[in-house]
């Protein structure tokens, strides 16, 4: 599948269906991630609303990639709490937009998808990078996602680097003093601590990643 040009919605829908199991798996990893400088419930929140996606799945199976990402990010703004619901339904919701009716997606247009969805989350929640947020991770994704595009690679190629690109973001949180949600009111006490939201961004690209493959 390397080297398929598009991906199309039967695509997407597989690829949506490998996140939802992934978030599952992870789930406790993200809590425990979250519990060094938040509430310790940002892995089981996820996890409610993938798990919530997963169910209206085979519903939303031949859908055009850009109104299965939308219906997505819908229902995580209604079924994950706190501020990830908004943010991360902002990215999927952006993204859909951005990709319209297409049937199917090349590199430059989910790089386009992914580019707007970073765009969502910034006007929305504010954050930029060095804040420590999900923003550290979806930033550099988007960047090497559009390097891919304009090398002429195929979308896993794109996501294949999307990826790379996101795990050295989140790690770099680790070194970070937060500016964004709760945990800013630790101040340097949140230094040592990666970001659990930037890792759930790794999560999410990974699953689609290996399932584009």
């Amino acid at each position: 599948m390397e080297n398929r040009t598009a991906l199309n919605s039967a695509a997407f829908c597989k690829m949506m269906q490998a996140v939802c199991r992934r978030v599952q798996e992870k789930k406790d990893w993200l809590s425990e991630l979250d519990a060094a400088c938040g509430d310790g419930d940002h892995g089981v929140s996820m996890g409610r609303g993938f798990t919530a996606i997963e169910g209206q799945l085979a519903g939303w199976n031949g859908l055009a990639p850009g109104i299965l990402f939308k219906k997505v990010g819908m229902s995580l703004v209604s079924t994950v709490g706190g501020a990830t619901g908004p943010l991360l339904g902002t990215v999927f919701m952006e993204a859909g937009k951005a990709a319209g009716d297409q049937a199917e997606i090349t590199a430059t247009a989910l790089a386009a998808m992914f580019a707007a969805g970073l765009d969502g989350m910034v006007k929305r929640g504010g954050a930029k990078c060095g804040d420590k947020t999900m923003v550290d991770a979806l930033t550099p994704a988007v960047e090497a996602m559009k390097q891919a595009a304009d090398e002429g690679a195929s979308p896993l190629v794109a996501l294949c680097r999307a990826v790379d690109a996101a795990r050295a973001g989140a790690e770099s949180t680790t070194n970070m003093v937060s500016k964004q949600g709760k945990s800013r009111y630790l101040g340097e006490r949140s230094l040592g601590h990666p970001d659990a939201g930037a890792y759930s961004i790794v999560t999410i690209l990974e699953a689609l990643a290996e399932a584009a493959g």
